[in-house]
């Protein structure tokens, strides 16, 4: 946890010999008028503009990806309200760290008379019993809580406070924004680069799409790729694509396996095969690997779309998802990767069916809506005299032998006779099956008829 050194949101001067801050910090706006991004809330007469410059700050959270201003937006809070910022990350802090918090805050209300504005970078972090330390101390106005947050509050914050707070959702910023702060950060000799640098059109257009939205990332690769471009005596630093790539490394991917980008990829990912869009299943499938995904996870799912969504219209479509499983285990990445993209085309392209899952489903429920159903008799064993005599076995009928009069016995509990759960869809494999039950439906009805139908009376018989 730290306190702000600078009212108007820049970091403290660095005494002489000091390490400079990182750019990002550097150039942080000091007044809305620096801000960029976010017209939706910041336009004159925007929400959170006037909430900001009316001096009266809120308990607010805010919601939207890395870079995208949620920090400046509480330290600009807390500038114009004349207010005291306590910085602490919940990555890093705790239940003791708040109440740390809260005696300071109480302290500086009352020797002077100053509020106190509590920013909590990555408030999902907290469990239920670290989110409710806030509660009374919001409740009293003895601290305004600022939460930032990279994932949906409403599945990562509780509903408590989120009742006592106001959530604004932040945009990643566009391509336009992120040139006009790399601009800033070029030419503001003070706060930005520092020292005269070249960077053409092309290199910056690679770095806004490096950056993807997010400000701090645009700026922590220029200023690392102009500490690599050693420039000639008298020339300015020379940004060069080559620098950028070495400088970039390797692209990391927005992810989160435990958090909301997580489930919106698996989501895109089930939903592309569903469709039957092979390029659009292998894009997905693709984002996760490459953002570090377990493989075994995105096989997992595969294995539970082939019985869930495909079924009986292709049961290959279980068998390749199951090898694709055992050969990634085999080979490992990277080659293994490629069995994984197997299974997803072919998942894609083959026939669906959910009439399984459907019928799964019925069946489950009346096993546990209905009683216990006895089993009918002739369905049972007979291992015993005792069970023979008590009528156990018999009428039944031997299929294979009898295939006409075995289709015209029940195989249901008495008050289930007649209930179907399995309606076979048209298409794959399983219009085929369609075609069996139908005719085995009407062989069934035949054969019913003519053992209800009554034999030539014997002479006498009434």
């Amino acid at each position: 946890m730290h306190e702000s050194g600078d009212l108007f949101g820049g970091a403290p001067r660095p005494a002489a010999g000091a390490v400079r801050p990182p750019l990002a910090d550097r150039l942080r706006p000091r007044a809305l008028e620096e801000f960029v991004g976010q017209g939706h809330l910041l336009a004159p007469g925007g929400v959170l503009e006037r909430i900001i410059r009316s001096g009266e700050p809120i308990s607010l959270i805010l919601w939207g990806p890395p870079g995208t201003g949620k920090t400046t937006l509480g330290r600009l809070m807390a500038a114009y309200a004349g207010a005291c910022f306590l910085e602490f990350s919940a990555v890093l802090s705790g239940v003791k760290e708040i109440r740390e918090a809260v005696v300071r805050a109480r302290h500086e209300r009352k020797t002077n008379g100053r509020r106190t504005i509590l920013f909590v970078d990555e408030i999902h972090r907290f469990n239920k019993a670290q989110q409710d330390a806030f509660l009374p101390h919001v409740e009293s106005g003895t601290i305004v809580l600022v939460g930032a947050t990279t994932e949906n509050p409403s599945f990562e914050v509780n509903a408590a406070l989120l009742s006592r707070t106001r959530v604004f959702t932040l945009e990643p910023l566009a391509d336009e924004e992120i040139g006009v702060i790399l601009s800033t950060a070029l030419s503001d000799r003070e706060r930005g680069i520092g020292v005269e640098a070249a960077l053409g059109e092309a290199e910056r257009d690679w770095i806004v799409r490096f950056a993807e939205g997010d400000a701090r990332r645009a700026l922590s690769l220029l200023d690392l790729a102009v500490q690599m471009a050693a420039p000639s005596e008298g020339e300015p630093a020379r940004v060069t694509a080559e620098i950028l790539e070495r400088a970039a490394q390797r692209k990391s991917l927005l992810y989160d396996k435990s958090g909301e980008e997580h489930y919106n990829l698996i989501s895109a990912l089930h939903k592309s095969l569903r469709g039957s869009d092979p390029d659009a299943a292998l894009y997905w499938a693709t984002r996760m690997l490459d953002a570090g995904e377990d493989p075994l996870y995105v096989l997992r799912r595969l294995v539970r779309f082939a019985v869930e969504d495909v079924g009986l219209a292709d049961p290959r479509a279980l068998s390749i998802a199951l090898a694709s499983t055992e050969t990634y285990r085999m080979l490992g990445s990277p080659e293994g990767d490629l069995a994984i993209a197997e299974a997803v085309v072919y998942l894609a392209v083959t026939a669906k069916s959910n009439a399984l899952y459907k019928a799964f489903g019925a069946a489950r429920r009346d096993v546990r809506e209905k009683r216990n159903l006895p089993v009918p008799k002739h369905l049972r064993n007979a291992p015993t005299r005792l069970m023979k005599e008590e009528g156990y076995g018999e009428g039944y009928v031997y299929d294979p032998s009898d295939p006409e009069g075995g289709l015209a016995q029940e195989h249901l509990p008495e008050n289930l006779i007649g209930t179907r759960y399995y309606f076979p869809a048209d298409s794959g494999v399983e219009r085929e099956v369609k075609k069996r039950l139908e005719e085995w439906r009407r062989r069934r009805a035949r054969a019913a008829a003519a053992r209800e139908k009554p034999g030539p009376r014997e002479p006498g018989e009434t």
